[in-house]
Parts: C-alpha cells; sequence; structure tokens
C-alpha cells in the first residue's frame, strides 16, 4: 500500500549513521543520500524510508511506531544491538510477543530523535 515513508530527523549525519547500522541486519541499504536527505530500500531499489533535515522535529505521540520486516529472529536481535550501540534506547528487548502472535517476534526501539521503531518476523497465520 505505501511507497514509501519520510520522517524529520534533527541531524542527518546522526540519523543515518544509526539507520545504517539498525537497518543493515534486516537487508535494507542507502539508496540514495544529499545534504538534506538518505534514502533506505532493498539493493538496487527505490527508498521505502526517507531520512529528511527537518527544523523543527515533530515526533508523532503514543500509537506511532514504524515496523521494519525481517527475515529471521537473528536479525531482529541485530537490530537491537545495533541500536543501542548507535544512540537507541531500548523499549522491548528482542523477543517473542504471545499477546500479538503466536510467532510474533520483535524488538522495539526509539531513535535518536525519539521516534518508536520495530524490526519483527511474524511467520505465523
Amino acid at each position: 500500500m505505501l511507497h514509501h515513508l519520510s520522517i524529520g530527523v534533527a541531524d542527518l549525519h546522526r540519523a543515518s549513521t544509526f539507520y545504517d547500522a539498525v537497518l543493515a541486519p534486516l537487508g535494507y541499504t542507502q539508496v540514495f543520500a544529499d545534504d538534506e536527505a538518505v534514502g533506505y530500500g532493498y539493493p538496487g531499489g527505490g527508498d521505502k524510508l526517507c531520512l529528511k533535515l527537518a527544523s523543527p522535529v515533530i515526533v508523532p505521540g503514543d500509537g506511532f511506531h514504524l515496523a521494519f520486516a525481517a527475515r529471521e529472529p537473528a536479525q531482529v536481535d541485530q537490530f537491537h544491538t545495533a541500536a543501542l550501540r548507535h544512540g537507541g534506547r531500548c523499549n522491548g528487548a528482542p523477543g517473542l510477543r504471545p499477546d500479538y502472535g503466536d510467532s510474533y517476534y520483535a524488538a522495539f526501539m526509539v531513535d535518536p530523535d525519539g521516534y518508536r521503531i520495530e524490526a519483527v518476523i511474524n511467520a505465523g497465520p
């Protein structure tokens, strides 16, 4: 349904360093970059997430988060580790979330700008 999503960031270098690290384990990479924006997607494809330099940054409140697809639980674990190493704050350690489904494995983080993000694999029905 969505073609791409853009979010505003206060420091493009800090944000792109963070997202380079957390998205790499999930198979995403920078697909473009300039002085005002960095786009992420699958190698050779278009951007699905775009970081745009903004001032002020207004982060959506409760109820909003970005969930990135993983193909295996180890990628979720690596996402979480990379986020902690690059200025993220844990908002839910990697693990099964039975409230969301029997096979819902996810980690929840808050990025350096305050966006709530998640890596998830949901192999169940």
